[in-house]
């Protein structure tokens, strides 16, 4: 089923990004595709994806596939959510708000940055699907249970909070530049409220749990002990993340993570996942090593940018193709179907970059 008003126009995901990077500007264009310091952990997000193979299995009845999945207990039409990204504004006017109506249209789960300019509640409004409020714990206790309460009295399905920002990081790209990034708040050293979130802990994460009943997300974590930890505290979902490559530097690839933290969950709970995720496949990917869902966010992005709602609809509409063609071609019919056995480890054909998932793509090399 098409919903997009576009898919004449870009028949390719990698078109969809060069009509992004003819639109924004320069500092808008370095915040989309940068991560942080030598942009390593970005890197080895696409390396690790890069560097799995698939193992097919052929003659099986697949004349009917299908790629649908559920999240927190509600039907999705892909295992795909909309991650949080807090510039959705300053990428496209009324971009929080557009976002969530796109992943409403289209049938998947949209998380809402709390730094977005849209705001907790018009976003509400909007998202008539599965929504999910992330949350930067900048405030005390006190206020942070506003925040909570508020997301329950709107309707958000979950709650989610971001715990690998304690200390805010230095995005090279932007600081040779001089942008100050408007939704970011103030203060030299990050924005404000930072001490608060530098000293959250598991402690304040503990009575969060026991205080409200609402299911709970943790974005962020990076190993397998803080996992465990995460469903000691009685987490509904570890989101395993290292913020697309903008937070710690030489950091491992998120997928390369999965595997130790889906041992350490030992099905406690459920496991979303992102950091560089492009292609089906590499969706696919990730489902095949024990993910549940997978985030996207700088693909999302580019839709928004190069067409609004039809845009990011239409990269869903080509992941969608693309997930049920690579499940086809491994001889399966549904994700249920996954697992370990269909990838392997191999080599990567392509040096690592934040767009070596589309080597069609031919932007300028000042632009790339």
């Amino acid at each position: 089923m098409t919903l997009s008003q576009t898919d004449g126009d870009f028949l390719t995901l990698h078109e969809l990004i060069r009509a992004a990077n003819k639109k924004l500007d320069r500092n808008s264009w370095d915040y989309l595709i940068g991560g942080t310091a030598t942009e390593t952990t970005l890197l080895r997000n696409r390396q690790a994806l890069d560097s799995i193979a698939f193992r097919p299995r052929v003659l099986r009845d697949v004349s009917s596939i299908d790629p649908s999945h559920s999240f927190l207990g509600k039907a999705a039409r892909l295992p795909v959510l909309l991650a949080p990204v807090g510039g959705l504004e300053a990428l496209a006017r009324d971009g929080g708000i557009l976002t969530a109506r796109a992943a409403s249209a289209f049938g998947i789960p949209f998380i809402l940055s709390s730094v977005s300019e849209a705001g907790m509640q018009a976003v509400g409004r909007a998202a008539t699907g599965t929504k999910v409020f992330q949350l930067y714990t900048r405030g005390d206790g006190d206020w942070v249970d506003g925040q909570v309460r508020q997301a329950l009295d709107l309707g958000y399905d979950a709650f989610c909070i971001t715990v690998d920002s304690a200390v805010y990081s230095r995005r090279e790209r932007d600081i040779a530049k001089r942008f100050a990034k408007p939704w970011r708040g103030n203060g030299a050293s990050g924005p404000s409220g930072m001490h608060y979130q530098a000293a959250f802990n598991w402690n304040d994460v503990k009575r969060l749990r026991d205080k409200f009943k609402m299911p709970l997300i943790l974005k962020g974590i990076g190993t397998g002990e803080d996992a465990a930890l995460a469903c000691d505290a009685g987490i509904d979902c570890v989101y395993v993340s290292n913020h697309g490559g903008r937070q710690l530097d030489h950091g491992v690839g998120a997928i390369d993570v999965l595997p130790e933290v889906v041992s350490a969950v030992a099905g406690r709970a459920r496991i979303i996942v992102d950091g560089g995720f492009s292609r089906g496949s590499d969706i696919v990917k990730a489902i095949a090593l024990g993910a549940d869902m997978v985030g996207i966010g700088r693909l999302y992005c580019y839709g928004l940018v190069a067409a609004g709602i039809d845009g990011i609809v239409r990269i869903l509409e080509l992941l969608e193709a693309e997930i049920t063609e690579c499940l086809g071609l491994l001889g399966i019919t549904r994700l249920s179907e996954l697992n370990r056995s269909h990838v392997c480890k191999a080599a990567p054909v392509y040096p690592p970059h934040v767009h070596s998932a589309f080597p069609l793509i031919r932007l300028p090399q000042a632009e790339y």
